[in-house]
């Protein structure tokens, strides 16, 4: 079955509107921050593919052992007939639940969604070929702004993998919970992937390699920013940093401007102003415990029913419903 149109609710004018807005309230701000999304560009990208097979990311892996443990009961407890997938990038480890919920006798469509049209192109050619029999509707979007135009289908799945969830502060987690619950329905279900707390040398190493692939991924924000608003920066005048925050249970990564500078971005008519050592955090990546996942989705009215991880117990898949 051939791949329909995809439906774009995030053209590049939008986006490239959007990054306007989102670089000038964090480069404005005090402390300076800068959304991750930005990372993934075609370069971010093709980085970060290069991260998840480094020795020391194993938030990938985990997933991925996770997945191949528990797709079957995944497929079993929810019969789904529509697999939505946010943020869904290369949909590699998906093709793990396409496969059991195909098994399963059950699956009808596949969604991917995506910011990224290139990759979200490629990615439903790729799973075209191999499930020639599903119908797949691929989205442009971004999922804090566009969930509510998901297509509707009878018993969805919505997949966000990854431990992408851990990018949000825990405001923006209530709301992207709350808006997931707003467009699920009774035979509906939400699979979360989210890495858990362990070990901080572990957890600083998987953001701070020793080839120094994750330094520059961190530093592709600036060049997107360079290319798409002609900024200024000098990618080699910050240094990458990787942080556990013990209190609020999560890693940082920051650029640490190496002297004292200031940028301009052409587009913005903005001059950015860093002082020696001054940090732009570029990310956040929250580690959970099963009691943390329960009760933030309990607060968005979603009813945790199943907890599988992988055999290490790194990573969980937590499975729910609306309460």
């Amino acid at each position: 079955m051939p791949v329909n149109d995809t439906a774009i609710h995030l053209d590049p004018g939008a986006l490239n509107a959007q990054l306007a807005r989102d670089v000038r309230a964090g480069l404005t701000a005090d402390p300076k921050t800068l959304p991750p999304k930005y990372f993934y560009d075609a370069h971010g990208s093709d980085l970060f593919d290069r991260i998840t097979r480094l020795p020391e990311y194993y938030p990938f892996r985990a997933e991925r052992a996770a997945l191949e443990a528990h797709a079957s009961d995944i497929a079993a407890a929810t019969g789904a007939q529509a697999l939505v997938e946010l943020g869904s990038g290369t949909s590699e480890k998906t093709r793990l639940l396409l496969r059991a919920l195909q098994g399963a006798g059950t699956l009808t469509h596949f969604v991917p969604f995506d910011v990224d049209p290139a990759v979200l192109k490629d990615a439903s050619a790729a799973v075209a070929e191999e499930y020639p029999q599903l119908e797949i509707e691929p989205i442009v979007g971004d999922f804090e702004q566009h969930l509510g135009l998901l297509p509707r289908h009878p018993a969805r799945l919505v997949a966000f993998l990854g431990s992408t969830v851990g990018n949000l502060d825990p405001a923006q987690r209530e709301r992207f919970l709350a808006d997931v619950r707003h467009t699920l329905v009774d035979g509906d279900a939400l699979l979360l992937g989210t890495d858990l707390v362990k070990d901080t040398d572990r957890l600083v190493a998987a953001y701070d390699d020793a080839e120094g692939v994750t330094a520059q991924f961190d530093k592709n924000v600036l060049s997107v920013i360079n290319r798409d608003l002609g900024g200024r920066f000098d990618p080699d005048a910050f240094d990458h940093v990787a942080r556990w925050d013990a209190d609020e249970e999560r890693i940082e990564m920051r650029l640490r401007s190496r002297w004292e500078q200031s940028v301009r971005i052409d587009a913005l008519d903005l001059d950015v102003h860093l002082a020696r050592d001054e940090e732009i955090r570029t990310e956040i990546s929250s580690k959970f415990r099963r009691e943390r996942v329960e009760a933030e989705l309990a607060v968005a009215g979603l009813r945790l029913t199943h907890w599988w991880t992988d055999p290490a117990g790194d990573f969980a898949l937590s499975l729910s419903q609306p309460a």
